[in-house]
C-alpha cells in the first residue's frame, strides 16, 4: 500500500507548512485525488491516521475531492469529460486526446490553529486557512 508513503509525504508538507506559519496544530487538510493518478482515495482516508500519530496533524481531518477526467480534441478542438478507461472526445469520439486532469494528486488547503499569547499571558487559539 504505497497510500501509506504518500501520507507520510504529505505529513512532512503539512509540516513545512505549519512551521513557516508558526501553527500549533493542524486541524484539516484537502487534497484533490484524480483516478489516473494511481492512488486510492479510500486507502488514503485509512492510511492517514497511521502516518500523522504523534504528529502536528494527529487527529486532523482529511478531506479528499476527486478531480474529474477531462480531455482536449485535437480534432474538433473542444474539452470534454472522460471515462478512466475510455479518453476519447465526449464530442465526436475521436481517440485522438491530450489529458487536461484526472491524474492529479494535490495539497489544495490546510487548516492550522496558531497558539499565541494573549496580553493575559493566556494562549490564545487562532484558525487560518493556508
Amino acid at each position: 500500500m504505497h497510500e501509506l508513503s504518500i501520507c507520510r509525504a504529505l505529513i512532512e508538507q503539512v509540516r513545512e507548512i505549519a512551521r513557516n506559519n508558526d501553527a500549533s496544530r493542524v486541524t484539516e487538510i484537502s487534497l484533490e485525488v484524480g483516478p489516473l493518478s494511481g492512488v486510492m482515495p479510500e486507502l488514503l482516508l485509512e492510511a492517514f491516521p497511521m502516518a500523522s500519530a504523534g504528529s502536528m496533524a494527529e487527529g486532523a481531518r482529511l478531506i479528499v475531492d476527486m478531480e474529474p477526467v477531462r480531455v482536449w480534441c485535437s480534432r474538433c478542438q473542444l474539452e470534454s469529460a472522460a471515462t478512466l478507461n475510455r479518453l476519447v472526445c465526449a464530442q465526436c469520439g475521436d481517440w485522438r486526446t491530450e489529458l487536461r486532469s484526472g491524474d492529479a494528486l494535490m495539497l489544495k488547503s490546510v487548516v492550522l490553529e496558531e497558539a499565541r499569547s494573549e496580553p493575559s499571558g493566556q494562549p490564545a487559539e487562532e484558525q487560518g486557512y493556508v
